[in-house]
């Protein structure tokens, strides 16, 4: 009997960047690779592998006439992490295919990067190391005018997924009042984790500090413009830290330009940003090359995540580890895919 295909289509990601040895050595038992990494699979190849293909490592499109040419099919794990709009997932879920992602692997460091860059707009720590280099430097009270000091401080919180929840949890220690606004998510869920439920024009008026992760949905394209900026207390710190999309950019560069709040974004409308682009001179904003989650240890868990999965379903269990795509979730989802690991 000829071996099970799993088809690796994985980019922006290879395998080399997401699994140790060790844990390709596993993937590598569990059937025959068929790995295409120097560009997306062609279709043509595809075809002629989804009759004999039981998973899929990627995101390659999967509509509902190709997944009927594919009967050994039973998982689908997008290493890339979002859920494209490539993938008929009622289809899916009707067949027993499972859809997954192991996006919680970015959870911990996008958290930890969420609340550095929250101590440097608070602490005016990377501005206060420019000053120095310049010569300009001020000290001791002169120096702290305008600190906001983080532990005790009011935070919220725009999205409450893995990366909200895991940014609850690291905060902690500094005994803050949390609220959330999340209108995908019941009041227990939130109260559960020490928060409070939070329409969104309360949680921007009381907060000190605001930190966005709100994944693009069909329905909050821009939900963040000037008016909402407008509602921030003056001095107030906000923090960009999933996708650009969710934001009016030019209305948040704009209240960073003014005074009126101050800026932390991790994530562009266009990457990479170009050379000549005016935001690199916007004063009250600190930059992030869209780079707090991809580190090496995030990496390798979103390799051991799916193999771990994929170990499970081909024995015909379920898996424990990644997101399983909820049709009535992924058919709003609108992130676009990154070009860069």
């Amino acid at each position: 009997m000829a071996a099970p295909v799993i088809l690796v289509d994985p980019l922006p990601r290879t395998l080399e960047q997401i699994m140790t040895p060790a844990v390709r050595a596993r993937l590598e038992s569990l059937g025959r690779l068929v790995i295409s990494e120097a560009r997306p699979m062609h279709d043509d190849e595809i075809e002629a592998l989804l009759p004999h293909a039981v998973a899929i490592i990627g995101q390659t499109a999967m509509p509902r006439e190709r997944l009927g040419r594919a009967p050994q099919l039973k998982a689908i794990i997008n290493v890339e992490t979002n859920f494209l709009p490539n993938i008929d997932y009622a289809a899916c879920q009707a067949r027993g295919v499972w859809v997954l992602t192991p996006a919680s692997a970015f959870a911990a460091p996008v958290a930890e990067a969420a609340l550095g860059l929250a101590l440097d707009l608070g602490r005016g720590i990377s501005a206060a190391d420019r000053a120095f280099r310049a010569g300009s430097e001020t000290y001791g009270l002169e120096a702290n005018l305008d600190t906001i000091r983080f532990e005790g401080a009011p935070v919220g919180i725009i999205g409450f997924g893995d990366l909200g929840r895991k940014f609850r949890e690291l905060i902690r220690p500094f005994r803050n009042e949390v609220r959330v606004y999340d209108p995908w998510l019941p009041a227990e869920i939130i109260e559960r984790l020490d928060c409070r439920q939070s329409d969104l024009d309360t949680l921007l008026e009381r907060s000190r500090f605001v930190v966005v992760f709100a994944a693009p949905t069909t329905e909050n394209a821009h939900f963040l413009g000037a008016p909402q900026f407008a509602l921030m207390q003056k001095g107030s710190a906000f923090l960009l830290m999933s996708r650009a999309a969710v934001v009016d950019f030019q209305a948040m560069i704009a209240a960073a330009r003014s005074g009126h709040i101050r800026v932390a974004t991790d994530v562009f409308p266009v990457e990479p940003v170009p050379a000549d682009d005016p935001v690199r001179a916007t004063p009250n904003m600190v930059f992030s090359a869209h780079r707090t989650g991809g580190t090496r240890d995030a990496l390798f868990e979103i390799g051991s995540m799916a193999v771990a999965d994929l170990e499970l379903i081909l024995k015909g269990l379920p898996p424990q580890l990644c997101r399983r795509a909820d049709p009535a979730i992924a058919s709003r989802l609108r992130s676009q895919p990154v070009s860069k690991t």
